[in-house]
């Protein structure tokens, strides 16, 4: 055998080994949950004593269910994705697209850095945010749901800027010269032919993001989550979410029950993050699509069948 036979061998070996290792930590952790919050997973943990329809409808408040905490943990992760992907994908391409020398540079570093800083000053960020707004624009203001979404905006909008950009700079140079060849303008081959074919690159940094959102709780804690609060009434109000309610009970049980309720919540917290994942594939084709049916139809009425 030929030493690089060989090397390319090892090669092999420790890339399997790696990704053994790595599937074999997700399903420990995972199998874990399973095991010791599996048996605390049912209606009672979700809506308490109260029935499952009126509290799904809104119609009676739920006391000691996860229930609140689940919709503040789903309106806190689509607030905040919702804020940042505008911001995120418009930053992204005029990195791609646009910026030039000096400028690109000093705003990628501006951005790595504001990768790097820690979410617990993030937090402080938020909360001292609801300080100034509560002093000098209404004393109606604290931390609140608002202030929760646009802080976790701020800590994810690195990861879609840097995945919008990379998605967008990893496409071929034939796409990007083929729609202007043609006679369209910068923007169309932008929205047109680089968008829907960077689109599932830009997908991996939303995902991101929304793992991040869903998972984090330093910011939340310091800006607008609470233990009690019920489903939330309005971006101006407290509310629940899962990820303080799991730290408050690792943190505070009283008795193994407690315990058992925090990993099952950690289980639901699992499954809405596979739901949101799922839902942003499902979005992403649709997107692609209907960019390609739009460029299709265009294409029709200017040319003709």
């Amino acid at each position: 055998m030929t030493p690089g036979r060989t090397q390319q061998y090892l090669v092999i070996a420790w890339a399997w080994s790696c990704a053994v290792i790595l599937v074999s930590a997700v399903s420990a952790v995972i199998g874990f949950l399973l095991v010791r919050g599996a048996g605390a997973l049912n209606l009672e943990l979700i809506f308490g004593h109260t029935a499952a329809l009126d509290a799904v409808l809104l119609r009676r408040p739920v006391f000691g269910g996860l229930f609140p905490a689940i919709v503040g943990t789903l309106l806190l992760v689509l607030l905040s994705v919702a804020i940042a992907l505008p911001v995120g994908l418009a930053t992204g391409i005029y990195l791609a697209e646009y910026a030039q020398g000096r400028i690109r540079s000093l705003l990628g570093l501006i951005f790595d850095v504001l990768a790097g800083i820690p979410s617990i000053v993030i937090g402080l960020f938020g909360f001292s945010l609801a300080i100034f707004l509560h002093q000098r624009l209404s004393g109606r203001i604290y931390p609140c749901l608002l202030i929760s979404s646009l802080s976790l905006a701020f800590l994810v909008l690195p990861y879609l800027i840097r995945s919008t950009q990379a998605a967008l700079e990893s496409l071929p140079f034939k796409h990007r010269i083929t729609a202007p060849a043609l006679g369209a303008t910068r923007l169309q081959n932008i929205r047109h032919v680089l968008l829907p074919r960077a689109m599932q690159n830009i997908a991996g940094g939303i995902v991101l993001a929304i793992g991040r959102c869903a998972e984090d709780t330093a910011v939340i804690m310091l800006t607008g989550a609470v233990a009690t609060a019920g489903v939330p009434k309005g971006v101006l109000g407290h509310f629940e979410a899962l990820p303080f309610f799991i730290y408050y009970i690792s943190s505070q049980y009283a008795d193994p029950a407690e315990l058992s309720q925090g990993y099952g919540a950690a289980i639901i917290l699992l499954i809405i993050c596979l739901m949101l994942f799922g839902l942003n594939k499902v979005a992403q084709k649709v997107v692609a699509a209907r960019l390609y049916t739009n460029v299709a139809k265009k294409r029709w009425q200017k040319n003709g069948p």
